[in-house]
């Protein structure tokens, strides 16, 4: 599919690959099946960027409805603290997951920071990198946020 020279400057403000790019429902003619798909990152220990993440995922599902909407959020690096189990924001993010969104976490970031999985909040997910998590989703089509 050829993608127009404005949508790959789009692209290249947002930060969005061009495969994603490429799968949009505007480039496939509205043909792209399934849900929408977002992979946020949250790689800064501060609760406010956390919060600003849950409320994304939040206001996503209320505007595309929850049904319609994949989210998930990776954490990795400082940002792994608030993911701990005596996070200051642990409440708003059971709340996120009891609402169908995904948070996982960075195993390579646990081991350099030798948490174990009973150190962290209960039901959060794990993959083994979160990077190549990110990277991968966004091959996948997901669009990718970072607040």
């Amino acid at each position: 599919m050829r993608i127009g020279w404005k949508s790959w400057l789009v692209a290249a403000v947002l930060g969005v690959s061009a495969a994603a790019l490429a799968q949009s429902p505007a480039n496939t003619g509205g043909a792209a099946a399934g849900k929408n798909r977002v992979v946020m990152q949250v790689s800064d220990g501060e609760p406010g960027k956390w919060n600003l993440a849950l409320n994304n995922a939040r206001n996503l599902q209320a505007d595309l409805g929850k049904d319609n909407v994949i989210v998930e959020i990776v954490a990795y690096g400082p940002g792994i603290g608030m993911l701990k189990a005596e996070s200051s924001v642990g409440t708003r993010i059971a709340d996120a997951m009891a609402s169908g969104v995904s948070v996982v976490a960075c195993e390579n970031t646990m081991a350099g920071q030798k948490l174990t999985k009973g150190d962290m909040l209960p039901k959060i997910g794990y993959v083994p990198a979160g990077v190549v998590e990110i990277m991968q989703k966004q091959q996948q089509g997901y669009a990718y946020i970072r607040p």
